[in-house]
């Protein structure tokens, strides 16, 4: 009989609310491929892990073709985004200034698109960045969105 691992499972309880996971709204073909599938654009949505009622949309090209397939095309480095309030915005927990919310491998080695969260107080608004990243260097193709937060709630900041 396997023993299970209590604080293994615990640590999975506590951190699935926190996972994100992309949800395909959609995509549209580029370019038409003999063998394997076709180039395309897709949008998906994901969820603030810890900002309920704000949902972020994210385009950005898929290699199709063979290696596309088998997961070994490296996408392009472009993506764009656009966050809404999409319910009640309620803060599940303090946040920090700044925050990774999203990242997805975009090749088999080193690249990754992110999605970052930023806090400004001062406006009370929470700022999103997409962009992509590779081991040895960056990519400058970026894209941001802005999420006004009522003058009522308070953007509650990690410490």
């Amino acid at each position: 009989m396997k023993r299970r691992h209590p604080f293994l499972l615990s640590l999975a309880m506590l951190l699935a609310p926190l996972a994100v996971r992309a949800e395909m709204v959609g995509e549209v073909s580029t370019v038409w491929k003999l063998i394997g599938p076709n180039h395309k654009v897709v949008v998906e949505a994901y969820d603030d892990p810890r900002v309920e009622g704000v949902t972020c949309y994210v385009s950005r090209a898929k290699t199709g073709g063979i290696a596309g397939a088998v997961g070994l095309a490296e996408d392009v480095a472009e993506a764009s985004i656009a966050c809404r309030q999409v319910g009640p915005i309620r803060f599940r927990e303090a946040i920090p200034m700044q925050e990774e919310v999203f990242s997805e491998r975009q090749s088999i080695l080193f690249k990754r698109l992110q999605v970052v969260r930023m806090a400004d107080p001062r406006r009370n608004v929470l700022v999103y960045l997409t962009y992509s990243d590779k081991l040895i260097e960056g990519s400058p193709q970026n894209s941001v969105t802005a999420v006004p937060v009522e003058r009522t709630t308070v953007i509650p900041l990690r410490k």
